[in-house]
């Protein structure tokens, strides 16, 4: 019996994919404690494993618990500004915190193994402190930085052309003297305070030295020859049917002879006039059956009334349920939603530019599984052009069938599995 530490960022796009794993090394009969927000203390303890609170820095978990006046800065930023501020004040600052509460832990659980979502920094630092093994599973896109891609964070795509190699190896160039050595900084900055030295490694590029879980399958990557060993695609980390789900009352309506479209802002940007309403006017005439969701935002704050007939609006439903019947996905590129879409067979229109989001719509227009609107603000009538055509062109259908296949070869929760086991075994990295 292995003791694993888990911490996961308080969002759910952080903590969801960590429950498949939990649930296959306590089933292995594992002992796991999880490190994350109040807020998902039932979902942690229905998996089996140990709650620990947060306790030393910011749970948003609760966005109550975020001050009003930091998320109007964060309004107020946009582009590489909003990034940067994201990256500082939800994943560096609150690092400290972590070390503090992480430490804390585990005087009263010794653990073993520690284990944490990508961007998750305080579990890293622990391990160096403590001189622990320590494995991190993606809760995003890959971030390694090299010579084959732009830096990340600019949704630019790799390519084998002269003109664009040298452009990435410029805006690389560049990144690394500017925002990336700001990052680097402000992180050793932090750092100071846990009591470790400067660190050289650029944000993006720190990663486990042991071992690096990818929730995706290769194809869904850009090829890196820079691409270190000990990453493993293990496939994606999707959520499971639930026995508790309820059905709404218009729910035999997907079995009927319209296309299935279903819209979703995920969790974190839901303003309803970014993507919900224009999707819901662009296909408003549409013979298509349009499933909108409001990720949680309960639906009388949002004021749609009016909605077209061929519309049905929930504040939330599992996609685990709902994309069985789906045949195209608009989204603004949440990862896990992305992925949970590929495994279901189903082709996506991707418009988002907050966050990583510009990342994942890349990888969606460069493997050929959807389009890339290449904007987070999408008019309804760019929306209905790219849902007709994914819905006429079935080269798109073909390649997500691929997609899903391959995704099929894997059991990501078991490898991810195995691959802890062999780090607890040996303690040494897990290598390709």
């Amino acid at each position: 019996m292995v003791r694993f530490l888990i911490g996961t960022i308080p969002i759910i796009g952080h903590v969801s994919p960590a429950v498949p794993i939990v649930r296959e090394l306590i089933k292995r009969g594992h002992e796991v404690g999880w490190y994350t927000g109040q807020a998902f203390q039932t979902k942690v303890e229905a998996t089996g494993a140990r709650f620990f609170p947060i306790r030393s820095w910011m749970d948003y978990s609760d966005l109550d618990n975020v001050p009003s006046e930091l998320m109007e800065q964060r309004e107020a930023s946009q582009g590489v500004q909003r990034l940067k501020f994201d990256l500082k004040t939800f994943f560096i600052d609150p690092a400290v915190g972590q070390v503090q509460d992480l430490s804390d832990i585990l005087y009263e659980f010794p653990a073993d193994i520690l284990l944490a979502d990508s961007m998750f920094l305080g579990m890293s630092w622990l391990a160096e402190q403590k001189q622990l093994p320590w494995a991190e599973f993606a809760s995003s896109a890959t971030t390694v930085n090299g010579p084959d891609t732009a830096p990340f964070g600019l949704g630019l795509q790799p390519s084998n052309t002269l003109f664009r190699c040298l452009r990435n190896r410029g805006l690389t160039w560049f990144f690394e003297r500017t925002v990336l050595r700001e990052l680097r900084d402000y992180t050793n900055e932090v750092r100071s305070q846990v009591g470790l030295p400067p660190s050289p490694v650029y944000f993006f590029d720190r990663i486990s030295p042991f071992l690096y879980l990818a929730a995706t399958v290769p194809e869904f990557e850009y090829p890196r020859r820079n691409l270190p060993p000990q990453v493993h695609f293990i496939g994606p980390l999707l959520s499971a049917p639930t026995a508790e789900f309820t059905p709404p009352a218009w729910w035999d309506e997907l079995n009927g002879h319209q296309p299935v479209v279903h819209v979703t802002q995920g969790t974190v940007a839901t303003n309803p006039t970014e993507l919900l309403m224009p999707t819901i006017q662009a296909l408003a005439h549409e013979d298509v059956l349009v499933v909108a969701t409001t990720g949680g935002v309960p639906l009388e704050t949002l004021n749609l009334e009016d909605l077209p007939a061929n519309v049905r609006l929930e504040p939330f439903i599992p996609h685990a349920h709902l994309l069985p019947h789906v045949d195209v996905m608009v989204s603004n590129g949440g990862y896990n939603g992305v992925q949970m879409a590929l495994a279901n067979g189903v082709p996506l229109v991707v418009a988002g530019q907050t966050e990583e989001k510009p990342e994942i719509a890349a990888r969606v227009e460069w493997a050929r599984v959807g389009i890339n609107l290449r904007t987070g603000t999408p008019t309804p009538a760019q929306i209905k052009t790219a849902v007709k055509t994914l819905l006429a062109d079935s080269s798109y259908r073909t390649r997500v069938d691929q997609f899903q296949t391959e995704m099929q070869r894997y059991t990501a929760p078991a490898i991810a599995a195995t691959l802890l086991e062999q780090l607890a075994t040996t303690k040494q990295p897990v290598l390709r």
